[in-house]
């Protein structure tokens, strides 16, 4: 092969900052200890403990025996999207009509095609952390940058004071997820209200993602399109991934005004041209789900959580009770050890499974994440394993 050809084997450019998810190493690890024997208490993952309802499974069926399988419209059916606009105004609070909703494969394309929309070469992003890990790839893509703006600091001495400290002149937007993974952090209204201050006085645009909102423990979920200025100036990503344990299904979907729309609907017309069909159908079943539904699935997530997080306390790894999501997030320094070699050390002397708290920027470093999403059966079992190995 000559030299003239082999200088064009490489990447495009905006790839170079795109990395890949250290939990996938993690479960890769997990699968070799299971190969040699071993049972491993499963504290890594993202996905909701129970099984999608019947309901949604039967409407999908339903779609399939209709033989409503055909090209959809690539922002979606018009029922689910009159379903999304009518639920985003009754429970969210978002003014969104038909035209400014769009349906997509889970809230990792809304996320996808809302940095793709906003950002531009150069342009920083701040980002509350810690944070979910893909969002520095997702800015890296668009080749923006990250500015991370530690989550605690902004608690502790105000959001308007802290994000000033951490913006530029090159400041384009803020990642604002409530409630937040990995650290179960619910933000207040108060605390929305002032983030809405900061973007509406620095003329920012806001990138909401609400993949957790109907898991909140304590406090409220307020999302802050809803706030007086920001619907036009906020790219809503939500998903039914976690919301109706439909995490393989692939729907999601984001609510936008113009100019906003237009860069989600370019972005998924030019990537997956739209979704499932059927899957759409599923996804107008879940949405018609009473709200009631969410009472007794936050009731069983309590229970795992408060069980998870008195067993952490007295294993001496301080942690605090999330206010939302299904993630854990103690401090586990007094293993002495960095929170990738604590991941190993939990996982190689108790076969429990944690994510380490750096994957999701240096503001978790010292902690790790655990999921309570899971069996009761687990977490006792994970629980007595730290206590008889550690």
């Amino acid at each position: 092969m000559s030299g003239a050809r082999l200088k064009a084997f490489h990447l495009a450019r905006r790839l170079d900052g795109v990395g890949f998810s250290d939990i996938v190493k993690i479960r890769n690890r997990i699968m070799e200890l299971r190969a040699q024997g071993a049972r491993v208490f499963q504290f890594e993952g993202g996905e909701p403990f129970l099984n999608t309802p019947e309901h949604i499974k039967e409407a999908m069926m339903r779609a399939l025996r209709e033989n409503k399988t055909r090209y959809a419209p690539s922002s979606g059916i018009p029922e689910l999207r009159a379903a999304i606009a009518e639920k985003v105004r009754t429970r969210n609070r978002i003014p969104a009509r038909e035209e400014d909703v769009i349906v997509l494969n889970g809230g990792m394309q809304g996320l996808f095609g809302a940095f793709q929309s906003v950002v531009d070469p150069g342009d920083e992003v701040l980002v509350f952390s810690p944070y979910w890990t893909p969002i520095k790839d997702l800015i890296a893509h668009c080749q923006g940058v990250t500015v991370l703006v530690p989550t605690a600091e902004a608690r502790r001495e105000g959001f308007a004071a802290t994000l000033a400290r951490y913006a530029s002149p090159r400041t384009r937007a803020i990642y604002y997820n409530t409630p937040q993974n990995p650290t179960g952090v619910v933000f207040t209204r108060a605390e929305a209200e002032e983030v809405a201050r900061f973007a509406t006085e620095r003329d920012l645009i806001v990138i909401a993602d609400e993949a957790y909102e109907d898991l909140v423990y304590d406090g409220e979920h307020v999302s802050i399109a809803s706030l007086d200025g920001m619907f036009e100036r906020t790219i809503t990503s939500f998903t039914l991934s976690k919301s109706y344990a439909m995490t393989g299904w692939r729907v999601g979907y984001a609510v936008a005004t113009e100019p906003w729309m237009t860069g989600l609907r370019k972005t998924t017309l030019y990537s997956t041209n739209g979704v499932s069909t059927p899957s759409q159908w599923a996804a107008v079943a879940a949405l018609a789900t009473p709200v009631s539904f969410f009472d007794e699935i936050r009731a069983e997530y309590r229970r795992r959580r408060d069980l998870l997080v008195a067993g952490l306390n007295e294993l001496g790894f301080h942690c605090e009770a999330p206010a939302g999501a299904f993630y854990a997030f103690p401090d586990v320094s007094r293993l002495g050890l960095d929170s990738r070699a604590a991941a190993d050390h939990l996982l190689e002397r108790a076969q429990v499974a944690t994510v380490p708290g750096v994957v999701f920027g240096e503001h978790g470093e010292g902690h790790l994440r655990f999921s309570f999403s899971t069996s009761i059966e687990t977490i006792e079992q994970g629980l007595d394993s730290l206590r008889r190995n550690l």
